[in-house]
């Protein structure tokens, strides 16, 4: 007799005995929460100061701040990225949270972008860094503040989901001094301010990444914004690549910033620039490639020297860049907050056991009656255009290249998908940011999106071909690329009429 079937198949029934009571009770709050306190409408983003023009130069300054707290090795932390409850057990480098400050001059006000090497956080983390950073950005005249994630699969657990479950891998105290290190990033960054010219360039990196899931859509550019100072002082990078940052690999337990820290060392001892690093859309899922991974594994897993290998070759990529545009000096930004529609039961079990700090709003039209208030911003920086998107979104969404009804998971081809983000801004160059400002998950194309028919959001399901449709576990549900697309077609809209 095979027991361990008969294990699996009580242990299925008793799973989906659980998702249809939280489904019931979810329901049912969703329902009360829109009688007693809907949601307030969001109003489309309006900005009535954009500029054709700008300023007359550009300021831009840099700082950084470890985020290896002091009592490291005197209380457990988590690695978060991979299985759950796993101690840290030193670490190979410290990881950092970096600042940009970026001002055209125009009397507008400056932006702040910030990078940290984290798996990610979310939008109530960031609302907490803004308002930490309230009075700063009044007395600086900062318009903007961005912050943005690594997706750091070596990093210390910010988002809770990482720890010795059901109990939260985040630790307060270490949220405290995360904030903390910001603001220090952030004030470092304005201090560090001079006046010079913005260079944009870019470079293909043919090699280096891998896609795991079809269709094998992604982008291969790295590109580079360079400031050189007029004082001819040190140089300050920003580059922008598409890549998981977890070639440590899921056996690591040591803390690090994975291959963006020693793409970033490299940069550093070849030219003298610090560089703030932002991902692209890495959702579906792209990552490097490891050259011998499983010799590495054979001989004990330690991805460390091959992880500082990819950073060097990548640093080595961006260094190569030749031909660039001066950036004329204006910046524009229009940010758009919405609301996505919360689907996920295991997500929302681990919210209300508070295991992840997001905030419930309701939603009249969602399938429980529930979302999650997040944000989009799109920037123009000279010639460079950046959309800064929650979450880890499918390339395809981005570039096109769906799936058809033969390949799909649905059996439905590409037209019932959202149409693709370039498409939307008539812009072939749009640069996507993800985790920026909120980590929702993964955000998948409607017709390759699958649950599992007994247990959704609890196992992964498998197509008719066979293939494992992990991602959707990790998601918000499968309406989230289209409101993403609606809404951002909004802020092209805008956009267009502001330019008119």
């Amino acid at each position: 007799m095979d027991t361990d079937n008969i294990r699996r198949k009580a242990l299925g029934k008793g799973k989906s005995a659980l998702y249809g009571v939280l489904r019931g009770a979810y329901r049912a709050s969703g329902s009360l929460r829109l009688r007693l306190r809907p949601s307030p409408a969001i109003a489309p983003a309006e900005t009535d100061d954009w500029q054709a023009e700008g300023g007359k130069r550009y300021s831009v300054g840099f700082g950084k701040a470890t985020l290896l707290p002091d009592d490291f090795m005197q209380k457990t932390y988590y690695v978060a990225g991979y299985g759950e409850n796993n101690p840290a057990t030193g670490y190979l480098d410290e990881p950092h949270v970096h600042a940009l400050w970026l001002d055209d001059n125009s009397g507008r006000g400056a932006l702040l972008l910030v990078s940290a090497d984290t798996v990610g956080l979310l939008n109530a983390d960031v609302e907490d860094i803004r308002a930490d950073l309230a009075d700063f950005a009044q007395t600086a005249n900062c318009r903007g503040i961005h912050i943005m994630s690594t997706h750091d699969h070596a990093s210390i657990d910010t988002m809770g989901n990482w720890g010795p479950l059901p109990r939260s891998g985040r630790d307060k105290a270490y949220m405290t001094f995360f904030r903390a290190q910001v603001k220090k990033a952030a004030i470092a960054a304005y201090r560090d301010r001079r006046d010079g010219d913005l260079y944009l360039g870019e470079i293909e990196v043919p090699d280096m990444q891998e896609d795991i899931r079809t269709p094998y859509v992604y982008s291969r550019t790295l590109t580079r914004l360079r400031f050189v100072p007029k004082d001819g002082s040190r140089e300050t990078w920003l580059v922008h690549f598409a890549s998981h940052s977890e070639s440590l690999q899921g056996c690591n337990s040591r803390v690090s910033a994975d291959f963006p820290g020693y793409m970033r060392e490299a940069i550093r001892a070849n030219t003298g620039a610090e560089t703030l690093y932002l991902v692209g859309a890495i959702g579906g899922m792209i990552s490097m490639l490891i050259e011998d991974e499983q010799e590495i594994r054979d001989a004990g897993g330690d991805f460390a020297a091959s992880t500082r290998n990819i950073g060097t070759r990548l640093a080595e990529y961006a260094l190569r860049i030749g031909k660039e545009k001066k950036l004329k000096p204006c910046i524009n930004q229009l940010r758009q907050p919405f609301y996505v529609e919360a689907d996920n039961t295991m997500l929302l079990a681990a919210r209300t056991a508070r295991i992840l700090r997001a905030k419930g709003e309701s939603l009249a039209g969602s399938s429980l009656g529930l979302a999650l208030r997040t944000e989009m911003t799109y920037l123009e920086i000279g010639q460079l255009h950046l959309l800064l998107t929650p979450g880890e979104l499918f390339p395809e969404l981005v570039y096109g290249g769906y799936l058809g009804a033969e390949d799909s998971a649905t059996g439905c081809g590409g037209e019932i998908n959202s149409e693709p983000l370039v498409q939307i801004a008539n812009d072939p160059a749009l640069r996507v940011v993800g985790l920026a400002n909120d980590e929702v998950g993964y955000i998948l194309p409607k017709n390759d999106f699958l649950l599992h028919d007994e247990t959704p959001y609890f196992d992964a399901a498998r197509d008719r071909h066979g293939r494992r449709h992990y991602e959707e576990t990790n998601s918000l549900g499968p309406k989230t690329a289209e409101t993403l697309a609606a809404v951002f077609r909004g802020m092209m809209q805008h956009v267009a009429d502001c330019k008119s």
